[in-house]
């Protein structure tokens, strides 16, 4: 019997693709239009080399810190994402991983489970949003997002110009009924072990999203909500400022690439920012967010928490970002490949991986404390940079 446990996130990957069917594993992958922004999320970090030293290293190492007002136990934060299909728990495993591991988890609007279901068993819980809808209908779910226990808001603001991929993308039903299963039936008998997983639970992803419905109304379907957010209305840094007023706590905006429009994120009292271009499904040619957090931390770090989300595998992945600013790293496909590997355990096994590739690399480095990275660090080659909007 092969061994569950996976040493790095690239198995998790494999495994992950052996296990689910083809379309739910292709509506994981990333990328739009031709993928040079996935690639470049990737591929980026392996441009990045390290300077280590070889005697006088710190013996005892810390790798705790705080985000968004949340002691986290090492710079890593769960990224919100819709898990659809990928696994019976979904949302559920990775709020109980993410606890089990001391992190904080960004829980997605599109997410398969509820707030108030998440809530229940991770108190570090911060609640996405999109732009979607009219204001009364965002109070509305920031007020429900508070109710629940959230310690926090991420607004989504990097997903609004994907269009199409070169190699297909994947057909996604608005609800799994009779035509759904005959055209899918094929991809999920062969993939036995996904089937059985949704099988004893006595039902089928519903492929709705909880956390979209209005007061007294069923669950939109995941299309449903897409469409809502279609048809609102493009916000100006007004309407952004305006519901940063309406949350009283911690407040991030995630997606920025630009040092201009980092500064004014800042000027509109947020908490905190992630550099990000949505996992490469964007506006395709956005350069990697490695490749534009240095020139964003430097022009704003002092006064917002940086983050950066994109392209991180592996624990020196993250510890790359510290050296050049961050605050701490999120994380998307990394756990979602752990999700469907291995379900909870799965997701704990890949937060494992990322927490031992930092302690080695702080190992290597001579650092006791993840404060101490800085840019000599790491070995950078000319060119890599790209400064946006300065």
């Amino acid at each position: 019997m092969p061994n569950k446990w996976f040493e790095t996130v690239a198995v998790a990957q494999r495994r992950a693709k052996q296990r689910l069917p083809k379309s739910v594993y292709s509506a994981l992958t990333a990328g739009s239009e031709k993928g040079l922004s996935s690639r470049d999320n990737l591929d980026s970090f392996d441009e990045l080399g390290f300077a280590p030293h070889v005697a006088g290293n710190a013996t005892n190492r810390s790798m705790s810190t705080t985000v968004m007002g949340q002691s986290i136990s090492m710079p890593v934060i769960i990224s919100p994402t819709g898990v659809q299909a990928v696994h019976p728990e979904g949302e559920l495993a990775v709020a109980r991983a993410a606890a089990n591991r001391g992190v904080a988890m960004g829980l997605s609007s599109f997410a398969s489970r509820s707030i108030e279901e998440v809530c229940e068993v991770n108190s570090q819980v911060l609640f996405q949003l999109y732009w979607s809808g009219d204001r009364e209908t965002m109070v509305a779910r920031l007020e429900r997002a508070r109710r629940a226990g959230a310690q926090g808001v991420i607004l989504t603001l990097d997903w609004s110009f994907s269009n199409g991929r070169d190699w297909g993308s994947p057909w996604i039903p608005d609800k799994i009924d009779a035509k759904a299963v005959l055209r899918l039936a094929p991809e999920v008998l062969a993939r036995p072990r996904w089937l059985w997983s949704f099988a004893r639970t006595g039902h089928l992803p519903t492929l709705t999203t909880p956390n979209m419905a209005r007061p007294g109304e069923a669950p939109p379907t995941f299309f449903g909500a897409y469409y809502e957010w279609m048809q609102s209305s493009l916000p100006s840094w007004e309407d952004v400022a305006w519901l940063r007023a309406q949350w009283s706590g911690p407040f991030m905006v995630k997606g920025v690439s630009r040092v201009d429009d980092a500064k004014r994120v800042v000027d509109l009292g947020a908490s905190a920012l992630s550099v990000s271009n949505h996992g490469g499904n964007n506006l395709d040619g956005t350069p990697a967010p490695i490749r534009v957090l240095s020139t964003i931390c430097d022009a704003v770090g002092d006064q917002v928490e940086v983050l950066l989300d994109g392209g991180v595998r592996r624990g020196s992945d993250v510890v790359k970002a510290l050296a050049l600013g961050a605050r701490a790293v999120m994380i998307g496909r990394a756990y979602l490949w752990g999700l469907a590997a291995g379900g909870q355990a799965g997701v704990e096994n890949v937060l494992d991986v990322l927490r031992g590739g930092i302690d080695s690399a702080m190992l290597g480095l001579g650092k006791a404390n993840i404060d101490e990275f800085v840019p000599g660090d790491l070995v950078v080659p000319n060119g890599f940079f790209r400064s946006l909007g300065t």
